[in-house]
């Protein structure tokens, strides 16, 4: 068989496999509530893509005892089966010192998002996970505690990078565009200073993009990227590879935005959530970046990855065109 026609079918194999949730496998469950008066709330119970029906479990949020469900429960057409909203009063005790519990995420590998806004404005942020189906709300003003903060949005940014699929691939594709591990490093931290510049920016409402375009341009980046480490001749990029970083990495950054956007973070502890964040984030992009550097310039592995770099590559632009054509038509559509 030859090489192009293993490149086709390794590039086939992988576009039958991706499906529209495949470049942001980041998609955990929501449990938002907001208060509206005194002891009342508004709920909104997003399930997790693996709890849709057919596709395994079905986690149910449940509220402490003093609780009680006011209305009626509705689930807008536009997600069935995914999307559920009613009210609840908690009366004068209210949810501040209670214990809220996402029963069914034990052993699934479904994070569950905790949303809370406070009649007075404040939020409240919390991750229920799979080893944990109940989180104690914090019971006085103020809401989390600095050491909670620290570890919760740090290993929040790592688990986002690292459960990304068009990010890492785009840092994949950076490092077999460059030439050195000295050029690797100064492209990286371009992209560091680019990201972090816009994520910063939309955190604190400087910028206001909407998710379609932001996703479809992260896609188109990757292509280029990769389509120009495919070429033989000496381009821009190849001569100023942290330029195009730092630009896709503006990109990159709303990209973050956006998954941060979801997440919530604390108001009282903006700066300091939004720091550990993207600390996570670089984390897990310095750990993928040293062990794909390592692997594709190793001496023993040199000449074998020199012979894979060219159908890598091709099956990363098949890829980034998918899920270009994708999120451009869902634009358009």
């Amino acid at each position: 068989m030859t090489r192009a026609r293993r490149t086709l079918l390794a590039a086939a194999a992988l576009l039958v496999t991706a499906g529209p949730a495949c470049a942001h496998s980041f998609d955990p469950a929501l449990l938002d509530l907001r208060e509206g008066a005194p002891g009342r709330f508004d709920v909104v119970w997003k399930s997790p893509v693996a709890a849709r029906p057919g596709l395994g479990p079905t986690p149910e949020p449940v509220l402490p005892a003093h609780c009680h469900r006011v209305g009626d429960v509705t689930a807008p057409a536009e997600e069935p089966g995914t999307l559920t909203v009613f009210h609840v009063d908690c009366g004068a005790v209210g949810l501040r010192g209670a214990r809220v519990t996402v029963a069914g995420i034990a052993g699934s590998h479904i994070d569950v998002l905790l949303r809370i806004r406070w009649a007075d404005g404040d939020v409240t942020t919390g991750v229920l996970r799979s080893g944990s189906e109940t989180i104690t709300i914090p019971g006085v003003h103020g809401g989390l505690p600095l050491a909670t903060v620290l570890r919760r949005y740090g290993a929040l940014g790592v688990e986002h990078i690292l459960s990304g699929p068009d990010h890492l691939l785009f840092l994949l594709a950076l490092v077999l565009l460059v030439r050195g591990w000295r050029q690797l490093a100064l492209t990286i931290t371009a992209f560091t200073v680019a990201h972090s510049l816009t994520l910063a920016s939309s955190a604190f409402g400087w910028i206001t993009l909407r998710s379609p375009p932001v996703e479809a341009s992260i896609a188109l980046s990757i292509l280029l990227v990769a389509s120009e480490a495919l070429r033989q001749r000496d381009t821009l990029a190849r001569r100023l590879p942290a330029l195009v970083s730092f630009l896709f990495g503006l990109v990159h950054g709303l990209g973050f935005a956006g998954a941060l956007k979801d997440i919530g973070l604390p108001q009282r502890h903006l700066p300091l959530a939004l720091f550990c964040f993207n600390l996570g984030v670089e984390i897990g992009q310095l750990a993928m970046v040293s062990v794909a550097f390592a692997v594709v310039h190793a001496p023993f592995a040199r000449a074998r990855l020199g012979v894979a770099r060219r159908p890598a590559l091709y099956v990363i632009g098949a890829l980034a065109a998918y899920w270009s054509w994708q999120r451009v038509a869902a634009i358009v559509f």
